[in-house]
């Protein structure tokens, strides 16, 4: 057991045991419509906190997947969007991992608005990783973005991650390393979304994580996409009760298998 998720921890983190450098990991579902007028979420900012900014209601997400099936590599993220008159606020967590291996990621996010046509927001986040029977280490760092509303259908964005390098643990022994990121989003009409992330992360291949976003009504969605680094597609179906979003999730990848996830959003109307 230990061999195999040793192995899946290669495909599913994307470092190599011989670099000094690992990024947290992510759900590209939760990420592929940061980019969007119409269809952002409280997990958006995940992707770019500028996105943040776009929240006009108070909203709280959980998020869950088990991946290839297997307990120790289950993830869940909480997110939490608070807007007010001095800008808008927001905690996002993530926790991945079981008994042998685990890490954590807890940010506290602020983005606004800059007229009509520019967003901006930061992110600081702590970071621990704790490997059974090697100890464990944890590290403070900062992300930041902007997204630039070029018309009224069509957003761009830049997203930086750790870009002064932290090292992680006490000996330094690693270091969490620096991801840069562009963005673009094209709302075809307010029920159409497509959107791309063009991410480079230190000592790792271009990533590209393309996503589609349709609503068939008010209360019925359905989202597709692809990350070109691990070879994964995702798609998943979500239905609007109210102030309730519930999404079913799913993504595959051609030599591990399904991974399925739920996700739930409350939004509290004004």
């Amino acid at each position: 057991m230990k061999f195999l998720l040793t192995v899946i921890f290669c495909f599913t983190i994307g470092s190599a045991v011989a670099q000094n450098s690992r990024s947290a990991v992510k759900a590209p579902y939760t990420r592929s419509n940061a980019y969007s007028h119409f269809q952002t979420d409280v997990f958006s900012f995940g992707a770019n906190q500028a996105a943040l900014a776009q929240q006009k209601n108070i909203s709280v997400g959980v998020y869950g997947e088990r991946r290839f099936m297997l307990q120790d590599l289950s993830l869940y993220q909480l997110s939490i969007a608070v807007p007010t008159t001095s800008g808008n606020f927001g905690l996002n967590v993530v926790r991945f991992g079981g008994t042998e291996y685990g890490e954590m990621a807890a940010g506290l996010a602020y983005a606004r608005k800059l007229g009509e046509k520019i967003d901006v927001g930061v992110q600081f986040n702590y970071y621990t990783i704790n490997v059974n029977s090697y100890g464990s280490g944890s590290a403070i760092n900062a992300e930041a973005g902007v997204i630039f509303h070029a018309t009224d259908q069509l957003n761009v964005g830049l997203h930086v991650y750790n870009p002064t390098g932290v090292k992680l643990g006490k000996n330094d022994e690693e270091r969490l390393p620096s991801a840069y990121s562009f963005g673009v989003g094209w709302d075809a009409s307010e029920k159409l979304f497509i959107g791309a992330e063009v991410q480079k992360e230190e000592d790792q291949p271009v990533n590209v994580n393309a996503g589609i976003q349709y609503a068939f009504d008010k209360m019925l969605f359905a989202r597709a996409g692809v990350t070109s680094a691990s070879s994964i597609f995702y798609f998943g179906a979500g239905v609007l009760l109210k102030d309730f979003r519930l999404d079913a999730t799913a993504s595959f990848h051609p030599h591990l298998g399904i991974t399925p996830g739920l996700m739930l959003i409350y939004n509290r109307r004004k």
